[in-house]
């Protein structure tokens, strides 16, 4: 039974304890009615042939052993007759208990789904919200249960309770991060005027200038990271208006802009029509890029393919450079990690990068995945619906 569903557990318990009344309900039918054949049909029956015979008692012979041979006869016509009755009674209502027990199974299979549609409902929400994609999406759902107010609806209530104290935490922490990140820009923006003005002096020292140069430097570091914060944030957010954007037209916009330095770069682009933000996708495309030539190998090469398979439009870098374990990918996609699973310092990126790629790709009905490429380097694959 460690196999079975909660619904077959539940008919075959009904459907025994039925099968177990009425056995129990037959074996007492069948000793009452052999107790009542003893002592009443036996009597009566015996009476009833004596009742016969008695009319030919003046033809019989007065002869004792005539006597016992009617005994016998009347002794064996009521036992047959017991034994008749009794087997009937037996034989009969054991394949009226299977036919009513078989019956009464099927009707405790119906009587069990209908009571474990309310769990049913609950799983279904259940799961539908932890398949969601994306890190507190799908929390909207309610189960919404009506009925009386048995246990089972208490657990609904509980439990939308807790998805709406779920969902108000995630949009707290969203809002909280794009709020601190839009914050932080006006500083930051001030910051780098404050520097480029105080480097541009003509009285400014060489020593000034390279000050501000660091300065400079690590400005734009913490707008890049702010940036990506944004965008994670935006990107974790379902998307509402939708147009149509070919992914083969991104990634050579993001090609024809990106600095590869001794990096070569292969292109194998095929129309791949889909529907989302065309700005994100392009953020999506720029960061594959980026990471691609960024983790590469001294005169290594990237590839970008875009295609259509299987009504998913799929959009494809691989690239050269350090041998990836397979155990780590998983740790790439999650956000300030890199290889390694160390803490990124800022120094060759935040480690955004791929949550982004993947955020913004469950964003759009998609997924984004990795895997080790032979020699070193990853491919990365992203798939969306295709248009």
């Amino acid at each position: 039974m460690k196999g079975w569903t909660i619904r077959l557990r539940l008919t075959v318990l009904f459907g025994g304890l039925f099968f177990l009344a009425g056995a129990l309900l037959l074996g007492v039918t069948y000793f009452l009615v052999n107790q009542r054949l003893e002592d009443r049909v036996g009597l009566d029956r015996n009476n009833q042939v004596m009742a016969e015979f008695r009319s030919q008692l003046q033809t019989l012979p007065q002869d004792p052993q005539a006597w016992e041979t009617i005994r016998q006869e009347i002794m064996a016509e009521q036992e047959r007759y017991r034994e008749e009755t009794l087997d009937s009674l037996l034989t009969q209502g054991a394949v009226a208990l299977l036919v009513v027990g078989l019956a009464a199974g099927g009707f405790g299979w119906l009587v069990a789904g209908r009571a474990l549609q309310p769990l049913q409902r609950i799983t279904e929400t259940a799961r539908r919200i932890a398949g969601a994609d994306g890190a507190g999406r799908g929390l909207h759902e309610r189960i919404a249960l009506a009925g009386p107010g048995d246990e089972v609806k208490e657990l609904a209530d509980t439990f939308d309770v807790m998805l709406e104290r779920l969902d108000r935490s995630f949009d707290g922490q969203r809002r909280f991060v794009a709020n601190a990140s839009h914050e932080l820009r006006t500083p930051l923006a001030l910051n780098r005027a404050l520097v480029e003005l105080a480097i541009t002096r003509p009285e400014a020292t060489a020593e000034t200038r390279r000050l501000g140069e660091s300065l400079l430097t690590v400005n734009e570091r913490h707008e890049r990271l702010i940036d990506g914060l944004l965008t994670l944030a935006d990107a974790e957010q379902e998307i509402t208006e939708r147009a149509p954007v070919d992914l083969a037209e991104v990634a050579a916009h993001v090609l024809d802009q990106a600095t590869p330095g001794t990096v070569e770069i292969v292109r194998d682009l095929r129309a791949a029509s889909t529907a989302g933000d065309a700005i994100l996708l392009e953020r999506l495309t720029q960061n594959l890029v980026e990471n691609a030539i960024r983790h590469n190998a001294p005169d290594g090469w990237l590839a970008v393919a875009t295609s259509v398979a299987d009504g998913q439009a799929s959009l494809t870098v691989s690239n050269t450079g350090p041998v990836v374990p397979g155990y780590e990918i998983e740790a790439l996609f999650q956000p300030f990690r890199r290889l390694g699973r160390e803490r990124t310092d800022g120094g060759r990126g935040f480690g955004l990068g791929l949550s982004i790629v993947r955020a913004v790709a469950r964003a759009h009905g998609g997924d984004a995945q990795a895997v080790p490429r032979e020699g070193g380097g990853l491919v990365v694959q992203v798939t969306l619906p295709a248009n």
